[in-house]
């Protein structure tokens, strides 16, 4: 991402850079190492012992910037970056008196067994602790303002015009519940990962070792990353369950991206105020304005986003015949997905953190649109059996403006029950607004 964002988005950079990458790749070699060690049917490799296992650990716990400019400069070399990794373990190994294990390095696998695990667990890492945190932060803000303002009435616009009255917290409601639908989705998201070798089939590993049961080794593994094994591949894991967890975060990305615009709607009509910020400028020439930027650049954001995460989901899973290498091209990218996600998500919250409400325009705004009552007076003329109800009051109402005056002769009028009548000449359009302040709570 570039200058601009980096800030926003650094809290992702120990999940989603090269370095991250790297570390990720060792720790799967590593733990593969150390698993296979375990295998008792592989009487060359003994176990490894826990003392021994922690030394292992600490080449990715431990792993930094020297680390990864040393795999770099590997790297210049083999042409290949998973290779260079597998070198730079081996050179540890030999460091510490433990050439030993360095020809169980890698063992049978090709570099997609280590690559798919990797991109998985960075995914599912910087979703975790990083984006999810964020988006609950963000749904505990807009829930406080369904409930706080769920009986303050705003009209409601359908196809830009006048429409039957709300409230402002049923709208944020709304918004609430679409957020938390998706937010439980990407909770219970389990990936998968693969260690099966060049073709999926453990070729390499059952001629080396043909009595091990290499489904079950490679399924307890792979569990143990905390992902869902994938058994039947091809040299790739076909990345579905990805291509599932990037279309959830598309989704939350179009829920913003309907909640920025909304906003920005609302800001428009003046029933929200911003909030003025110290030093900041809104224009380079018009001194008064206090632009909606937080929500225009979520907006931005989140759209650049969906534009890469739909490119992953519809390229990852598609590859041709075993293996080619443009998933691995693009895969790359998740983490820039991730980072305009992340960067759209903060600058809604930002955006939310600035408006107030200004509940006096809201009321000013619906008592110049008494013809919203149409629709409550044609239902109670349905009521009392009154022919052509609706036509009626469309002759009456259609494009035109009403006011109290001319809505409150229109009902005294008309030839209905005297209770109905009560009903209608006290409704006014604040106070039409239905079961919008009991949705506005509903848990």
């Amino acid at each position: 991402m570039d200058g601009r964002y980096n800030k926003d988005a650094a809290v992702l950079s120990h999940y989603f850079s090269e370095s991250a990458l790297m570390r990720y790749r060792m720790q799967i070699e590593v733990e593969y190492l150390i698993a296979l060690s375990n295998e008792n049917k592989i009487a060359a490799l003994p176990p490894i012992p826990k003392t021994l296992q922690s030394t292992l650990r600490k080449f990715y716990e431990k792993f930094d910037s020297r680390s990864a400019r040393r795999i770099k400069k590997i790297e210049t070399q083999t042409n290949h970056d998973v290779k260079a990794i597998e070198q730079y373990i081996s050179e540890k190994l030999q460091k510490i008196n433990l050439s030993k294990f360095i020809p169980w390095v890698h063992f049978g696998l090709t570099s997609e067994d280590v690559n798919n695990i990797a991109y998985s667990l960075m995914w599912q890492d910087g979703i975790k602790y990083v984006y999810l945190p964020k988006l609950n932060a963000l749904q505990k803000i807009i829930m406080k303002l369904s409930r706080l303002y769920s009986s303050v009435a705003m009209l409601a616009l359908t196809h830009g015009q006048a429409a039957t009255p709300t409230t402002f917290g049923k709208e944020m409601a709304v918004f609430h519940r679409r957020l938390n639908k998706q937010a439980a989705m990407l909770k219970k998201q389990c990936l998968q990962g693969k260690i099966s070798g060049a073709t999926g089939n453990w070729a390499a590993h059952t001629v080396a070792y043909p009595k091990i049961d290499w489904i079950r080794f490679s399924g307890r593994l792979v569990k143990r990353f905390g992902l869902d094994p994938s058994p039947v591949t091809t040299q790739i894991e076909p990345h579905d369950s990805l291509a599932e967890s990037y279309h959830i975060i598309a989704r939350i990305n179009s829920i913003l991206i309907d909640f920025t615009q909304d906003m920005w709607l609302y800001i428009s009509r003046t029933i929200l105020g911003q909030k003025k910020i110290d030093g900041e400028t809104g224009s380079s020439t018009m001194p008064h304005k206090i632009n909606p930027i937080y929500f225009e650049n979520a907006e931005g954001n989140c759209g650049l986003a969906n534009a890469i995460l739909n490119h992953l989901a519809s390229k990852l899973t598609v590859s041709r015949m075993q293996r080619d290498l443009s998933g691995s091209t693009v895969v790359r990218n998740q983490g820039v997905a991730l980072g305009h996600s992340f960067v759209g998500l903060n600058n809604v919250m930002k955006g939310v953190d600035l408006i107030t409400i200004n509940q006096e325009n809201m009321s000013v705004e619906l008592d110049k649109h008494w013809e919203v009552l149409a629709e409550a007076i044609q239902t109670i003329m349905r009521k009392n059996g009154i022919p052509g109800a609706y036509n009626k009051m469309k002759n009456l109402t259609r494009g035109n403006y009403l006011d109290r005056v001319t809505i409150h002769k229109l009902i005294s009028d008309l030839n209905i029950t005297t209770d109905d009548k009560n009903i209608l000449l006290k409704l006014t359009p604040a106070d039409y607004t239905g079961l919008a302040n009991k949705l506005a709570q509903l848990k």
